[in-house]
């Protein structure tokens, strides 16, 4: 565990964690989901990186 290269990690928590703040709050925005809104939460808080891209690919409704 002391091996970590926090060069690499770091970036990748800043982009997850500006992917979920970003998607929370187009969430909260969007009227309308393909499915309900807490099912979405639960997955852009649960599912690390691919949640808020799953959301922001299939789960608004235009």
């Amino acid at each position: 565990m002391d091996n970590i290269n926090w060069s690499l990690v770091a970036p990748l928590i800043v982009i997850q964690f500006v992917l979920m703040l970003i998607a929370l709050i187009d969430l909260r925005r969007t009227a309308a989901t393909k499915g309900p809104r807490w099912m979405w939460a639960l997955i852009i808080i649960f599912v690390n990186i691919l949640g808020p891209i799953a959301y922001f690919v299939g789960g608004r409704r235009e």
